[in-house]
Order: C-alpha cells, then sequence, then structure tokens
C-alpha cells in the first residue's frame, strides 16, 4: 500500500469513528436551526428547555418572544417560524384552519396562571389585600398585557370584571405589548402594580424584586396554552428538528421545567 492509499485509509478511518460517536451520542448527523416563536409568559421557562435540548440533540433553537396575537398575525402573512408556542389556543387553532399547520401537531403544553404583583418595597400587602390592593391611594398606574393581541390581558380584564373593580380602576390601566413588556413597566416603576403570568414572577428577577398573589383561576378564563408545527417547518427541511423539540416541550423532562415555572398540566 503507498502512502497516499495509506493517508487516504486514515481519514476514512477518522470520518467513520466521527460518525459512529454522533450515533452512540444520539446526536443528529445534519443538526438543524428550528426558528420557534413563543409567547412571552414561556420566556424563562422556554430559554431553561432550550439549553438542555440544543446540548442534548445538537440542534439549534432560534427564539423570539412576543404576544402571541402579533405572532399569529406575522404567520399568516409568512413569518418564517416552525414552531408556533402560544398563550392560548384560539391562535394555534385559527392557523390551523388557515392551513399553516402540519396535521396532527397541536398540542396543549401548559395551563397559564394570573398573578398581582407588586415591588418589595410597595406599601400595599399584596398576600393580604389581593385584588383590592389595586385601589390602594398610592397606585396610580396598573400593568396588564395588551387584550387586543395577548391573551393574558384579556384574561386580567375578566378577572377584574369578576370582582367589580375594573370601573375603578380601568384609567389607570396602561397596557404592555406583551405580558412580559407589561411585567417590565412594575418592575421597573413604571407602574405600581402589575397583573402578570405567574411563570414571570417564580423566575429569580422577579422573585427576588417583589411579591405576589395568585389570582384564583375561576375569576378568569381557563388558560390552556397551546403549540403546533407549522408547515413552514417542512419547507425549510426543518420537520424532523420541529418534532424533535416539540417533543422535548412534552417530556416529563420538559413538562418538569414548566411545573417549576408555574404551568400545571391540563
Amino acid at each position: 500500500m503507498t502512502l497516499v492509499d495509506k493517508t487516504r485509509v486514515n481519514r476514512m478511518r477518522k470520518i467513520l469513528f466521527a460518525i459512529f460517536i454522533m450515533f452512540s451520542a444520539g446526536l443528529p448527523l445534519r443538526a438543524a436551526e428550528v426558528l420557534v416563536a413563543a409567547a412571552s409568559d414561556l420566556g424563562f421557562a422556554v430559554k431553561d428547555i432550550i439549553t438542555d435540548f440544543e446540548r442534548t440533540t445538537g440542534n439549534k433553537v432560534r427564539l423570539s418572544l412576543g404576544s402571541s396575537g402579533t405572532f399569529e398575525a406575522q404567520i399568516t402573512n409568512g413569518a418564517p417560524f416552525d414552531v408556533f408556542l402560544s398563550a392560548d389556543t384560539a391562535y394555534p387553532q385559527e392557523l390551523q384552519k388557515k392551513g399553516l399547520v402540519e396535521p396532527n401537531t397541536l398540542f396543549v403544553y401548559g395551563v397559564g396562571r394570573l398573578v398581582v404583583w407588586v415591588p418589595k418595597n410597595s406599601p400595599i400587602d399584596v398576600e393580604k389585600l389581593g385584588i383590592q390592593g389595586l385601589l390602594d391611594p398610592s397606585v396610580r398606574k396598573i400593568a396588564i398585557a395588551n387584550p387586543q393581541h395577548a391573551p393574558y390581558g384579556r384574561a386580567a380584564l375578566s378577572s377584574l370584571q369578576h370582582f367589580g373593580v375594573y370601573e375603578r380602576i380601568k384609567s389607570k390601566l396602561v397596557l404592555g405589548e406583551n405580558i412580559s413588556q407589561a411585567a417590565q413597566f412594575v418592575q421597573s416603576g413604571a407602574a405600581q402594580v402589575g397583573i402578570i403570568a405567574l411563570s414571570i414572577a417564580l423566575s429569580d428577577s422577579m422573585r427576588a424584586a417583589g411579591k405576589y398573589w395568585q389570582i384564583p383561576l375561576d375569576t378568569y378564563p381557563h388558560m390552556d396554552q397551546a403549540g403546533v408545527i407549522l408547515k413552514q417547518a417542512r419547507q425549510a427541511a426543518h420537520l424532523d428538528a420541529a418534532r424533535a423539540f416539540t417533543a422535548a416541550l412534552q417530556s416529563p423532562k420538559g413538562r418538569a421545567v414548566l411545573e417549576r415555572y408555574g404551568f400545571s398540566q391540563p
């Protein structure tokens, strides 16, 4: 065997060994990037899931966070997302009706919850007063998500109406583009109180900065939150990676992360 032949054989052995290692580790031979549009209440939980998913599969995730209604409109108009994780079931179902969803991929990943959140230095004893804390004279602004395109905003309005305080505080409402921005308003001091997602209140930064009261579930519509794989994933050859990502979200490990951030299971 000539020196050139030996070099070729050694190179081929190295390639075959690399392929063997990839199979042994359970990594795909061809990693893909999954484009995920997720409701902003998922921000902390989904990032934990993504970190583990990327480490164990070799695939990458490009995450966009925002309001569910805005994403639904963008996807309808051709935005190239592979997976959509909504804060409700209505927006994914609407995309399904429009023929933009891979068949049989809609799933409910968790149930969202609302809280009244105030900074730690607030004079309002929110844990004792609950929703009545919104009526405190020190409250000038109350942050909620925009109900026109954010399910958490609509849920907040329903709860305010249920408790009979909406008319008394409606002039004080400031609307965040999404539930994450509503949380930022109250955390920064632009509002004195926020009605935000439990999943955000349970994050390290919000837990350290404030205190909250959980709003009873029977005061607003049940918040099943659903995801879908979009047909764009097939067109972009990301379908296998998108399926793997949604499977990771629904796996015992993924569900444990969601539960840690306050999402109860459907």
